[in-house]
């Protein structure tokens, strides 16, 4: 109960952002995690795989909260979604298994320099050309599996990847962000499932635990983070978030060299 403040505050802080730019929230939970479960005393071996774990599971949620608020303006495609959702799924679950195989610093690393090609994307606003259309089912699923591979190895939403793919495919960007938050829920079903499998053959994990999942950091983050989830929704729809999106690029950035500094 102690960290519960703690872990409110940071939910309502992801909740927000995740509405907004359609991401799941891993940039800022992972690294944020990573000092707390510290703090805490959690075994250094598997401090990383926790962290990447519980913070895909809060996307069950996040993403669920802020999917309802984008649909309810329309602005999910629902057949994308299904198109890639099969792809999706197999790819999150593969991409956690593996990271289960992965050394603590070798996952730190990955993820420190994906975090810094998520924040030169949205600093510098590098999108893509829409010069082509969809691509089939074949495509789909690739492309599924590849976002769902990435999104768990660094447990985010998939809104990296899926949204400059979908504005390059000619998706409007409103409709591109309220998509890629309708495919975080697949990403965490696969990513979760993933992590929990993977982490039940470890002893040593601080409980209540699923796997990988802590419960405790869970519940604190999903409580809140589903309440601000849905703001962070309407204000997509309603404000310029053009300079929010690059505050939130440049807090990445940070993180992302603390844990660089940490791991090498």
């Amino acid at each position: 109960m102690e960290w519960a403040l703690a872990y409110l505050a940071l939910g309502a802080f992801v909740g927000l952002f995740s509405g907004m730019f359609g991401i799941g929230g891993g940039a800022i939970l992972v690294p944020v995690l990573l000092i707390l479960f510290n703090m805490q005393d959690f075994p250094t071996p598997y401090i990383m795989h926790l962290a990447l774990g519980t913070s895909m599971a809060t996307i069950l949620f996040t993403s669920l909260a802020s999917m309802r608020k984008h649909h309810q303006h329309g602005a999910v495609n629902w057949a994308v979604v299904r198109t890639i959702t099969p792809g999706i799924l197999f790819g999150a679950a593969l991409g956690a298994l593996c990271a289960a195989s992965v050394s603590p610093r070798g996952l730190g690393i990955f993820f420190a320099l994906f975090m810094y090609f998520a924040a030169i994307q949205i600093l510098f606003e590098l999108r893509p050309q829409a010069s082509r259309q969809l691509p089939g089912v074949a495509g789909m699923t690739l492309t599924g599996t590849f976002t769902g591979w990435i999104s768990s190895l660094v447990s985010i939403g998939g809104g990296t990847i899926v949204v400059p793919f979908l504005i390059w495919c000619n998706v409007p960007l409103r409709n591109a962000i309220g998509t890629s938050a309708a495919i975080g829920f697949p990403v965490a079903i696969g990513g979760t499932t993933g992590y929990i499998v993977s982490g039940l053959s470890f002893h040593m994990l601080p409980s209540p635990n699923l796997g990988f999942v802590y419960l405790p950091t869970l519940f604190w983050i999903a409580l809140a983070s589903v309440m601000t989830a849905p703001l962070g929704a309407k204000a997509a729809h309603r404000m310029k978030i053009g300079l929010l999106r690059k505050l939130f690029a440049v807090l990445m950035l940070v993180l992302a060299t603390h844990l660089l500094i940490k791991f090498i």
